[in-house]
């Protein structure tokens, strides 16, 4: 395939150009039951942007921050209770003083309440699922962070070199259901601005099969219909799809959806397509997509 140019976030390619993510699929064959498998997900949901300014009082979309190569790094409780600690990447992580988390760092905030970090010069990827301030309130989960510097509590975490393109050990989960990374899939705003995406994006069905394809390393589902689709699927928008008609920033995201596709990361809504949270994103644009 012709290779586009790297995306790069805080300065570091965000994965090797020739990753299954910064991959164009266009001219891929189309998989033998593509149509059951797109029916099974369902042809009267609309596509829906998981990004934007505000919803109900909370930041849409998932977060992410740029730190120094000399931030502190601070220690890591990974929580048995409901949590995968066996299969999460020990700390310490360069967590910043209150990082912007997914849906906000407030008490009532108890979704996925992802962290993702990009530590400059190393060029190294933290992501932290349900994650929160060792000492704070998250409903019956404590954790007690080993060492006297106060630390941070998760679920789940993954550390990902940008220049790798090394997977997650086969049948380990990540910050994310599939075991992929979070960051490379976003659709983040200063690259829309640009006019061009250049990698796959990140997105959610409600139901998926029991199983995973490259680069997923996990599954989560107990079903077996061969017409659902693994973690780690790729889907694209069919190439007759008339994107004349759309402006702005969908123009340019659906255009990217015809080149790079979509990638399986985690059960969730139909269609939803994951994006960073940036209180610049216009809503009345992105509506389009729906």
């Amino acid at each position: 395939f012709p290779l586009a140019a790297q995306q790069t976030v805080g300065g570091c390619q965000v994965l090797p150009i020739a990753n299954i993510w910064n991959t164009p699929v266009a001219s891929l064959p189309v998989a033998g039951n593509s149509t059951a498998v797109v029916t099974h997900i369902g042809l009267t949901d609309t596509m829906h942007p998981d990004f934007g300014t505000v919803w109900e009082g909370a930041p849409i979309g998932i977060p992410y921050v740029v730190v120094p190569n000399a931030q502190a790094m601070l220690p890591i409780d990974f929580v048995s209770l409901d949590g995968w600690p066996e299969e999460s990447d020990d700390g310490p992580y360069p967590i910043p003083l209150n990082p912007p988390i997914e849906g906000g760092d407030t008490p009532t905030n108890q979704g996925d309440r992802h962290i993702l970090v990009v530590r400059q010069g190393a060029c190294i990827l933290y992501e932290l699922y349900h994650s929160w301030k060792e000492g704070d309130s998250n409903g019956e989960l404590t954790c007690a962070v080993p060492g006297a510097t106060p630390g941070w509590c998760g679920l789940s975490g993954a550390v990902y070199d940008l220049a790798s393109n090394a997977l997650r050990p086969d049948s380990w989960t990540s910050a994310d259901a599939a075991g992929l990374p979070i960051l490379p899939g976003l659709v983040r705003y200063d690259e829309v601005k640009s006019g061009k995406i250049t990698h796959a994006l990140r997105f959610t069905v409600s139901r998926t099969q029991k199983g995973y394809v490259l680069p997923a390393t996990h599954w989560a589902s107990s079903y077996t219909d061969g017409n659902l689709l693994p973690m780690g699927a790729r889907l694209r928008l069919r190439a007759d799809f008339d994107t004349s008609g759309y402006t702005g920033d969908s123009r340019v995201i659906l255009e990217a959806l015809k080149k790079y596709g979509l990638i399986v990361a985690d059960n969730g809504s139909n269609w939803f397509i994951t994006g960073a949270t940036d209180s610049r994103w216009d809503d009345d644009d992105l509506n389009q997509l729906k």
